[in-house]
């Protein structure tokens, strides 16, 4: 390939190059030791020396230097693989290049004409290719032409990035080169003569974790189910773990049944993921979850700046971070100083003068008559430009006002003696809060800052509890811009009933019995009401247990309406992916919990090394806030840290709960949580970052989706158990070969990936058999690897007829069940053998030529088979079977012909067939005695035709010989994905004709 030239040193000591052809100005080299066989030191040194240096001469063995001569410079302008690619190079530069060099008199511009020109082919290629989208492209488009090289993938195989580092065996590391992809993570290497190639797909992978390896710190251990990978020796470990955990969890999203999981639109085509895409992709979770943002806002500017800020008296360093939106600003410091600014609110942002002390200022002014100031920003004009351009496009309300004005007081259900509250008390946390808004605002966009964080910890006023928790969750931002959806929406869903309603319906009186807003009908509507209107509101979701706890405790303080908007945030914003059907989400949290336990509280995890019987406990606190776990007084201040938190107070908590209860811990597993616990988690859990815990997040999702994936096959075995005489052992690796060849479609080819991209089906969430399906082209490649015979030029129309035997339904899909149906078939007695040849030597495609046997009829029949096989092994009968006619008969022999072919009875098997055919062919004509004797009205039926194969012993032998399906599956397991790489790579470089 040509590449960017670059000055080399021809005149060099270790002399690495031998020169095989020149001319006036080029040079075509070698590597030394390049090609001997004999393991020469030379060669072996040479090759161990590019591997350690990451150059590129083990890549590309052959190159062509532009060389002018007298000059001290050379440049390397192409380099290949092999011979024919460089001699290809240099043909073209002999016939369009060399005879114009003459007309240079300066040498140094012939130089400058040739790399100039090798420039331009480069630029050509690179915008046609992968390399269009990164930030180098010219380096990536070299990484990329080495990748596709040493493993011989599809080109739709995508290199996100590539790194320098070791990999271990034992404890001998081999340093080579690391290729993340959107499928596989590949490793290669070459030391001391030796290549060693590993490929494993995300989809394998269970778990990645950073570990220390005798004297080695940072280590990236990569866990598959069957071994372990270390990989060390990164120059930036931070961001090759990040990559790692993203690229891992995109995959197993798009690969696996991730129970109700959603994708981020730019991630769904793998061809657009690049490193810098996966950079902003962390960022922008990031930040949804630091300011607990909606998660369709996407992220459109990113600043450093400083805000002044009044209670301070002075300007706060940050970065200010804009999305369609919102406008918010985060200290330096996480947490120091916050501010959420929703783009409804603001009323202009202008740029003011700019001056010495406050260089390109911008003020911001709002809604409630404030105004925040904004300086340092270094692209100012960018930032006011934009920002006016959503602006303008927003759908502004005539009577959006200030949203503490807005919201009416509700009305205080609890008492202040049921929360054991005196009035002095009450009057005193109220006199805090309203000097605080005094100083920091009121509203969604108030100043976030420390000093809130401990009138938080000391609890809400009974009369502020509302109004805060909608402005600390921004649930007043959703109400505000959408005034008759809750009412329009309760309109719709009147009268009807669902799963969901019936749930709610159970549910509702189970949600705080206790308390009297919810032992009278009154209050028992009102959650019915907001319930159900979420459920119609979001069907994916619909009604999940805990959620009526949660809405109740949210009626209490809120009206309806308000409730409705709470529990909205709460589930699709704040605790995100937590009520889908498989609680993925709370399961994940469950995961980082357990790892923080680890990292915070050492202790316990020595005492119980296994945390997971923890997870049935904290399972709860995580679904209800701790409202199940706590004393309503004490859950009441968990939900305030929450709401103004997110799921940091949460964990915080959490740890809290553990640490005061160690002791009980260590010796029963079994504990109160105190509300004591709270205080606690302020102080010494309070550590705890959202950045921390979305890199926890992105580590521990792999290993609950590997999780449900590893239940979903138990289950899936366990159904077609029944069905089939195989062991488990065999029917488990068939599962693994089967889903492979459904991931190997999707990597590459067009496949079946509707079905993966769509929700799965009910059966599969419940782990039935039908989650993995093949076509017709995939079944193809699984029965040549796995089934008994081969059948020469046949096997095609062989695997045809069985696809079409097992296709029941007609939607061109075969599920693993029936698949496994298939190959038991062969594994069981001569009599079910012989029959399923039969039907799948049967030439179903010549049926329609003959009027006198349909083909609807005859494929319904064949279609019946492997289930009349099934139910007839305990019954002893068969399902009559339509007769063969004379033309179907030679087919059918034909196959059988093709089936023996290399086989080391040939010669008799032929004879026995030779005798058989005969046999038949007598047989048939007899049948038409009575009738004229044409081709037309000649038949045989099934069994005579089985009758006659077993008068020949040797084809009975033939059909009898035991199966040996362990063998052919340990065969096909490397076979499976070599053949197929190399078979799309021919179809997608030579696409058919249609």
């Amino acid at each position: 390939m040509w590449i960017t030239p670059e000055e080399v040193a021809l005149k060099n000591a270790l002399k690495l190059w031998v020169t095989d052809r020149s001319n006036d100005y080029f040079l075509l080299q070698h590597r030394r030791g390049h090609g001997d066989t004999g393991g020469k030191i030379t060669g072996l040194l040479v090759g161990a020396l590019d591997t350690v240096l990451d150059s590129n001469a083990r890549v590309a063995p052959f190159r062509i230097v532009l060389h002018v001569p007298g000059s001290q410079v050379s440049w390397v302008i192409a380099s290949g693989a092999t011979i024919e690619e460089v001699q290809k190079h240099w043909k073209w530069l002999d016939q369009n290049l060399l005879p114009y060099m003459a007309v240079f008199e300066n040498k140094e511009d012939a130089a400058s004409f040739v790399q100039g020109k090798v420039k331009g082919l480069i630029a050509e290629e690179v915008l046609g290719g992968q390399a269009a989208r990164e930030d180098d492209p010219a380096r990536f488009r070299e990484d990329l032409a080495r990748f596709e090289q040493r493993f011989g993938l599809p080109q739709r195989e995508k290199l996100v990035t590539h790194y320098s580092c070791c990999c271990w065996k034992g404890h001998v590391p081999r340093q080579g080169s690391l290729y993340l992809t959107t499928n596989h993570i590949a490793f290669y290497s070459f030391l001391l003569g030796k290549e060693v190639k590993l490929l494993v797909p995300w989809a394998e992978v269970t778990w990645l974790e950073r570990v220390s390896v005798g004297l080695l710190t940072d280590v990236i251990r990569v866990h598959t189910r069957r071994k372990q990978r270390d990989f060390s020796m990164f120059l930036n470990v931070d961001e090759v773990m990040r990559v790692m955990c993203q690229l891992a969890d995109i995959a197993l999203r798009r690969l696996l049944d991730s129970g109700g999981l959603t994708l981020d639109q730019s991630l769904q085509d793998s061809t657009n993921i690049t490193k810098r895409v996966l950079e902003e992709q962390a960022l922008r979770q990031y930040v949804l979850s630091l300011f607990g943002l909606p998660r369709a806002e996407r992220l459109q500017e990113v600043m450093s700046c400083s805000v002044w800020t009044p209670h301070a008296r002075c300007h706060t360093p940050g970065t200010v971070y804009t999305t369609d939106g919102y406008l918010c600003f985060s200290s330096r410091e996480e947490g120091h100083c916050t501010l959420i600014i929703p783009l409804t609110e603001i009323l202009s942002i202008e740029k003011a003068e700019s001056t010495s002390a406050l260089p390109n200022p911008v003020i911001i002014s709002v809604r409630c008559k404030r105004a925040f100031q904004l300086i340092e920003l270094l692209h100012r004009d960018e930032l006011v430009e934009n920002v006016r351009h959503r602006l303008r496009d927003l759908h502004w309300k005539q009577n959006l006002i200030c949203g503490h004005e807005q919201r009416k007081k509700s009305t205080v259900l609890l008492s202040t003696e049921a929360l054991g509250l005196t009035i002095s008390s009450l009057i005193r946390q109220k006199r805090l809060w309203e000097e605080h808004f005094t100083e920091f605002g009121r509203g969604v966009h108030m100043f976030r800052t420390d000093k809130i964080r401990k009138l938080v910890a000391l609890g809400i006023p009974e009369s502020l509890r509302g109004e805060l928790w909608l402005n600390f969750s921004d649930a007043c931002s959703s109400l505000a811009a959408h005034p008759n959806y809750y009412a329009d929406l309760l309109e719709k869903c009147r009268g009807e009933s669902s799963i969901a309603t019936e749930e709610i319906e159970r549910d509702l009186h189970r949600s705080l019995p206790e308390h009297p807003a919810f032992q009278n009908e009154t209050g028992i509507s009102a959650l019915r009401r907001v319930l159900t209107a979420y459920a119609f509101r979001n069907p994916a979701i619909g009604y999940c247990q805990s959620m009526n706890i949660l809405a109740s405790v949210m009626l209490l303080y809120t009206k309806e309406e308000e409730a409705f908007w709470l529990l909205v945030t709460v589930c699709e914003r704040m605790l995100p992916d937590y009520f889908n059907r498989r609680v993925i989400g709370a399961q994940v949290d469950q995961s980082v919990l357990e790892e923080l336990i680890r990292e915070r509280l050492p202790e316990l995890s020595e005492r119980i090394p296994d945390l997971s019987p923890l997870a049935s406990a904290s399972l709860t606190w995580f679904l209800t806030l701790f409202v199940s776990a706590l004393p309503f007084r004490s859950a009441l201040c968990v939900l305030d840290c929450f709401f103004y938190l997110g799921i940091r107070a949460v964990f915080q908590i959490a740890l809290a709960v553990l640490d005061a209860n160690m002791a009980e811990l260590s010796s029963s597993l079994r504990f109160c949580p105190e509300s004591s616990s709270r205080s606690v988690s302020r102080q010494k859990f309070c550590g705890v970052s959202v950045k921390h815990v979305e890199m926890l997040r992105s580590r521990q999702r792999v290993q609950v989706l590997q999780a449900h994936e590893d239940s979903t096959k138990d289950n899936a075995l366990r159904l077609v158990t029944a069905d089939v005489s195989l062991s488990q052992q065999d029917l488990s690796e068939l599962y693994d070969l089967f889903k492979t060849e459904h991931f190997v479609s999707l990597y590459w080819g067009d496949g079946v990936s509707s079905s993966s991209a769509s929700p799965a089906p009910p059966a599969a969430a419940a782990g039935s058999a039908e989650h993995y399906v093949v076509d017709r082209a995939q079944f193809k490649s699984l029965y040549e690897l796995l089934t008994p015979w081969s059948c020469g030029t046949h096997t095609d129309t062989v695997a045809q007829r069985a696809f079409t035997l097992l296709d029941q339904d007609r939607d061109g899909l075969v599920t693993f069940s029936h698949f496994t149906q298939m190959l038991g078939t062969h594994a069981s007695d001569i009599t079910h053998t012989h029959t399923h040849t039969v039907h799948l030597c049967f030439p179903p495609s010549l049926t329609a030529a003959f009027p006198c046997r349909p083909s609807v009829l005859y494929e319904e029949q064949l279609q019946q088979m492997l289930q009349d096989l099934s139910r007839g092994k305990q019954k002893n009968e068969e399902k009559p079977l339509p007769h063969m006619n004379q033309h179907q008969f030679i087919q059918f022999c034909k196959t059988l012909y093709s089936m023996f072919q290399g086989d080391p009875g040939e010669a008799e098997l032929f004879q026995a067939i030779g005798m058989v055919t005969s046999l038949v062919l007598q047989i048939g004509e007899a049948r038409q005695s009575g009738e004229s004797r044409s081709e037309e009205h000649w038949s045989a039926s099934f069994e005579q035709i089985l009758a006659s194969l077993l008068t020949e012993p040797v084809l009975v032998s033939f059909l009898e010989r035991p199966v040996q399906l362990r063998a052919r599956i340990s065969a096909a397991k490397p076979r499976q994905y070599q053949e197929r790489a190399g078979l799309l790579m021919i179809q997608h470089t030579h696409p058919r004709v249609p």
